[in-house]
């Protein structure tokens, strides 16, 4: 039974990282599935829409990122959170293209240094992945860690493809 009558749109893409769903609001993208269970339990709990032309915009973008022609996002957002992962992801954001930061680096970033384990939980709640670039964090020795549960092989892509742009 769907537990929300609000309609949302939605597009799939196939990229280097598998498939990647699109959701959209009126108001703006709500959230990108890039692992193909979560988009199961997501998409039994709305009331969904298949529309390319309505995802059209955030498509192109998401496909000039991995051509390599965007490093940055340009898009209109529909996520509500609280105002301690927001901050998170503004930080996240900053994170320049094809570089890296560890959970720490954003601690202290917004101010916070003993809140490491809630950035984590922050990046884990990221309802927009690749637009919010929680990817870009890695642990402190530099080893990558928790991303989307246990799909560090999709970190390591991302952060791969974005370096190979570059040189």
């Amino acid at each position: 039974m769907k537990n929300n009558d609000e309609k949302l749109y939605y597009y799939k893409i196939s990229t280097i990282v598998g498939n990647i769903y699109i959701i959209k609001s009126h108001k703006g993208l709500r959230n990108i599935e890039i692992i193909e269970e979560d988009w199961d339990n997501f998409k039994d709990k709305y009331n969904l829409i298949e529309d390319e032309q309505m995802c059209k915009e955030e498509i192109k973008q998401i496909k000039e990122y991995f051509l390599g022609k965007r490093k940055s996002f340009d898009l209109i957002l529909d996520i509500e959170d609280t105002d301690f992962r927001k901050k998170v992801w503004v930080e996240l954001i900053n994170i320049p293209y094809g570089e890296v930061r560890s959970y720490s680096d954003i601690a202290k970033a917004i101010g916070n240094e003993k809140a490491v384990r809630a950035i984590g939980q922050a990046n884990k709640a990221n309802p927009i992945p690749i637009v919010i670039p929680c990817h870009r964090v890695i642990g402190k020795n530099q080893k990558l860690i928790g991303y989307a549960g246990n799909h560090t092989d999709i970190q390591e892509k991302l952060i791969n493809l974005e370096k190979s742009f570059l040189n």
